[in-house]
């Protein structure tokens, strides 16, 4: 089974996703799941998991609705307050919703860049273990250093990095992120998503060359069993199409075995996110 490990639904609302702007008016409007059905039947694309970019519950009641009138989403990842007093009480609450598969927080977006490392966020990324929760880490390539000492606080929490740090594509930097990077790496309970490259690259001159130092680090630091292909649509059309996009990745990986190409492009988005085939 195929598997996009990372894309977003939303119904655009202007102020609450003024994060979305003028620059990337393509994307200023609805995203909802029956926009993206064909375009996964047509990349020949099985399933995905659906991760929140609004951080609020009501964002997690609109992506458990969709998932739950379509199967072929098939996992969500929302948002909660992890540093909420009642923090065990709403994850014993979305233990009981099958899809809801982990959580994520707009880390990279915090004044405070170790925001990961603030007791009362550690003390509910602790507990996620115990209702069998993920969590996926978005940040830029300055949080790195220290996402790595975050992540060695817990051993036993299975974490995915989004969209493999976000490095400087567009500038051509690698140094300081392919060090960074390898470091986490070395941290077995942490995944990768190679996802979300092209909004780092130059929108409109990107080529498929630009990536491939990039895809070099992650794929010899995390390895095929670590790796799992991911879309970013609709976030991903402000510089390529999803074709192109996954063309990109796809290409990378010709060269490599057919089951290490199933578990890039499925399997350890099956066993991280433990989906369920239902289609």
């Amino acid at each position: 089974m195929k598997i996009d490990a990372h894309q977003h639904f939303w119904k655009f609302d202007k102020v609450r996703d003024s994060w979305i702007n003028d620059e990337m008016s393509v994307i200023q409007k609805d995203f909802l799941p029956e926009d993206l059905y064909p375009v996964l039947v047509k990349n020949k694309i099985d399933g995905c998991v659906t991760v929140q970019s609004d951080q609020s519950e009501e964002e997690n009641s609109f992506q458990l609705s969709n998932a739950e009138k379509y199967n072929f989403i098939k996992g969500v990842v929302g948002w909660v307050d992890l540093q909420a007093k009642n923090i065990e009480e709403r994850l014993a609450y979305y233990k009981g919703f099958e899809k809801m598969k982990g959580f994520r927080h707009v880390l990279q977006g915090e004044p405070q860049r170790d925001f990961m490392l603030r007791p009362s966020f550690m003390h509910g990324v602790g507990l996620l273990h115990k209702y069998n929760f993920t969590y996926d880490i978005l940040i830029f390539p300055d949080q790195l250093q220290h996402s790595y000492q975050f992540v060695k606080a817990f051993p036993d929490q299975p974490f995915v990095i989004d969209h493999i740090a976000k490095p400087y594509i567009k500038a051509k930097k690698i140094d300081d992120w392919k060090k960074d990077i390898s470091a986490i790496a070395s941290c077995e309970n942490v995944f990768c998503k190679v996802s979300g490259m092209m909004t780092e690259a130059d929108w409109k001159l990107w080529k498929k060359e630009d990536f491939t130092p990039y895809l070099d680090v992650v794929t010899e630091a995390f390895g095929p069993n670590r790796i799992m292909y991911g879309s970013d649509w609709p976030v991903c059309l402000v510089a390529a199409s999803y074709e192109k996009m996954r063309e990109v990745v796809e290409d990378y990986f010709s060269s490599f075995s057919e089951n290490e190409k199933s578990l890039i492009f499925g399997e350890n988005a099956i066993y991280f996110y433990s989906l369920i085939n239902d289609s």
